[in-house]
């Protein structure tokens, strides 16, 4: 991170695809943020697949990047719209019977940023995944005003997926800033070569490259992502 630069107030987490490790590498943004000295929390505004609680519907995910936080903010506002069913966000609240609200998510994306000085916002799927009948992921990016941090997971077909979803995010008008690599496949052949292709093709910086763990610790892997701005 560059003394000279300012810290944004937030960052938005895509993905190449769903499944790639976009909470891992949240969960890792925040606390390599935290480790130099940056009060920061985690937001998931909305997440299917949930598990019933006595405090409500939680989500692994979120519960991840809450966990991940400083100071820990309230579950409510870390992930506005919890979805029990695990299917894409715009089934799964039809079948919730709920409508998802912008107006909503702005409003507690506002009370964490009233907490800590950066926000991290995992979006759902990979970028072009629609949040709700009518709303894009490129709708919240916009309202909430952040740059967008790609997570590319490391398996066959990565370069491909990689750099179609950074046409589509800067087509979109978002801005990208940065990407990291996420090792999601043991068995990948020559993933290294695929890295340093990425690395050279794509267009920002590399934060991090993850490597592939059955039960990966963000704390422990924070040290290998290092935001630059």
């Amino acid at each position: 991170m560059s003394p000279s630069q300012p810290l944004p107030r937030g960052l938005f987490v895509t993905g190449t695809d769903t499944g790639i490790g976009k909470s891992i590498a949240s969960a890792c943004l925040l606390h390599a943020l935290r480790a130099g000295g940056t009060r920061a929390v985690g937001m998931k505004p909305v997440a299917s697949g949930c598990q019933a609680s006595d405090e409500g519907w939680r989500n692994e995910d979120a519960l991840l990047l809450q966990a991940a936080s400083s100071p820990t903010p309230r579950y409510q506002d870390v992930n506005p719209y919890a979805l029990p069913q695990p299917l894409a966000p715009e089934i799964a609240a039809a079948e919730a019977g709920v409508e998802i609200s912008l107006d909503i998510i702005v409003q507690a994306h506002a009370r964490l940023a009233a907490l800590a000085e950066t926000v991290v916002v995992e979006g759902v799927g990979g970028w072009a995944a629609p949040i709700s009948a009518g709303l894009d992921q490129i709708d919240l990016v916009r309202a909430l005003r952040l740059p967008v941090v790609l997570v590319v997971g490391l398996r066959l077909g990565a370069i491909n997926h990689a750099r179609l979803s950074v046409r589509a995010i800067q087509a979109d008008g978002a801005e990208l800033v940065g990407w990291i690599a996420n090792g999601i496949d043991p068995h990948m052949e020559r993933s290294d070569e695929n890295f340093e292709i990425l690395r050279k093709r794509l267009p920002v910086p590399c934060w991090g490259r993850l490597p592939y763990a059955e039960q990966p610790d963000p704390a422990a892997l924070a040290a290998r992502v290092k935001p630059v701005f």
